[in-house]
């Protein structure tokens, strides 16, 4: 399992800086970007602090979809559940729904959004779950910075997986998919076949709900897919 913090169009160098020393000291390698170059300021590098192998290591991307191209799970952070899905988990909850997985899953992209205005809806639909932190008032709300050492902080027990699949620095993976973005697809893909294909909010709840699968659950739904692709094989013929 590899985890990557995704900054989405980030405008203030400070915060990506401080975004990779928070990576650092807790034990995380992967800091992506997408569409910005604030990681190349003065900036941020002033902030780094030792953490400036995170700084150079940082992959770029031109938008979310490339990212979603990438990784197996996205997770999207936002204040509230958005764009219809239902499920929101603290950091204390996301952690134990990525650590249910185990090796079912290879990549994971934990995004976070723009400074002023967060991720949009269109950016949220592409994530498979939504994770927000919970707060005491609604306003003044967390710095971005501040909001990747939180989540550093509460996921670090999966850091030591993370650093022993990808060294700081490397290019991003291109393998297969793992077992559970391999099964997310295959619903997706069974939906026509059973006559369901044009229905949205089905094809929705499929992508919130796989992403709450754990290692045992994905490989009892492989089998269920599989039974369910020959029984359709044979009727077909």
């Amino acid at each position: 399992m590899r985890l990557a913090f995704v900054l989405v169009e980030p405008k203030v160098p400070e915060n990506v800086g401080a975004a990779a020393r928070a990576l650092k000291t807790m034990g995380f390698h992967q800091l992506w970007v997408v569409n910005s170059d604030a990681h190349t300021h003065p900036e941020a590098g002033w902030v780094a602090h030792g953490s400036d192998d995170i700084l150079g290591g940082i992959q770029v991307f031109p938008h979310l979809q490339a990212v979603a191209e990438q990784a197996d799970l996205l997770v999207g952070t936002t204040a509230k559940p958005r764009h219809g899905l239902t499920d929101w988990h603290s950091p204390a909850q996301l952690r134990e729904t990525l650590v249910g997985k185990g090796s079912t899953v290879g990549q994971i992209a934990l995004i976070f959004g723009r400074e002023d205005r967060g991720l949009s809806n269109d950016e949220l639909a592409l994530c498979h779950l939504l994770t927000g932190i919970p707060l005491a008032t609604t306003f003044p709300s967390l710095n971005l910075a501040q909001a990747v050492m939180l989540y550093a902080w509460e996921l670090s027990g999966l850091a030591a997986s993370s650093s022993r699949e990808l060294s700081c620095g490397d290019p991003v993976s291109d393998s297969e998919p793992g077992p559970w973005r391999v099964l997310h697809d295959r619903l997706q893909q069974l939906l026509p076949r059973i006559g369901a294909g044009d229905d949205p909010k089905l094809r929705g709840w499929l992508h919130e709900r796989a992403g709450l699968l754990g290692a045992r659950d994905v490989r009892m739904m492989h089998t269920l897919v599989s039974d369910i692709e020959r029984t359709l094989d044979r009727l077909e013929r």
